[in-house]
């Protein structure tokens, strides 16, 4: 199933966490699948499931057949910071070669464009360490996201912001597992949560916890596509917000981010 060559180097893991996703999940697997076995990618997908009630679990079992697929599945549901959080924790304890592999986080309905995860890698073996997917709506996006996106440029201007980069909210990201597993470690006990807010602000604060341990990053476009999206939007505009807001007010989140120096992405 998976060549080898190229995959003697690393592996890249492609992190995906899922709430009743039944309609998309599927195809986004197999579009993955499609794009890395076709340039000898050695790859593995772990998908956390959110306690999800619509058949999603049943979904994901043909794919374990043919894919390297692991899932991982709350019984309760714990929202996107906790199951985020508990792939990159899987992923960096299964993971030999921190400094060698990467993970790749998406979302499960099919919005982020998996053609793009080639150039994020090619990026990555280029010696970046983060790569960010600056991402752009493709047709009209939902209401509620246009509000959400209007707030959150308002929110923003007091929120830590990383110099050079330009999307620090969208979850399409790739992250070499050396910087996870520092982020982990700065961590002041084992019980401590690597994520305390929800939805948005969750990729944010990703993002500020591994910029320390970043050597050097690069951006690439990516569209958004709500076109392929089969569920209205769950997301919730003043949530949203309010978790922003946290992050804005996070002390430590400010603390990092002022002792970090983000190096420029070259020319």
């Amino acid at each position: 199933m998976v060549r080898r060559g190229w995959s003697d180097l690393h592996v890249i893991y492609i992190g995906i966490p899922a709430r009743n996703e039944r309609q998309t999940i599927g195809p986004l697997l197999w579009r993955i699948r499609e794009l890395l076995l076709r340039r000898s990618r050695d790859f593995q997908v772990v998908v956390v499931d959110d306690a999800s009630t619509d058949g999603t679990s049943e979904a994901l079992l043909p794919y374990q057949r043919v894919l390297p697929l692991t899932v991982l599945r709350n019984e309760a549901r714990a929202g996107y910071a906790a199951s985020l959080e508990k792939l990159v924790r899987e992923v960096v304890q299964r993971s030999d070669y921190l400094k060698r592999d990467a993970l790749v986080t998406l979302q499960a309905d099919f919005t982020n464009a998996p053609e793009d995860i080639p150039e994020l890698v090619r990026r990555f073996e280029g010696g970046a360490d983060l790569v960010v997917a600056m991402t752009r709506s493709e047709g009209a996006a939902p209401r509620r996201v246009r509000l959400a996106t209007a707030g959150a440029r308002l929110v923003g201007r007091f929120m830590p912001s990383p110099e050079g980069i330009d999307d620090t909210l969208g979850s399409f990201r790739l992250y070499r597992l050396f910087t996870l597993a520092r982020a982990i470690s700065d961590l002041p006990d084992a019980e401590a949560r690597l994520l305390s807010h929800e939805g948005w602000a969750a990729n944010a604060e990703l993002l500020l916890r591994v910029l320390p341990h970043v050597r050097r990053f690069e951006q690439v476009e990516s569209q958004l596509d709500y076109s392929r999206r089969y569920r209205d939007s769950r997301l919730h505009v003043l949530a949203e917000l309010r978790g922003l807001r946290g992050v804005s007010r996070d002390r430590q989140l400010r603390e990092i981010e002022k002792e970090s120096t983000l190096p420029a992405a070259p020319s």
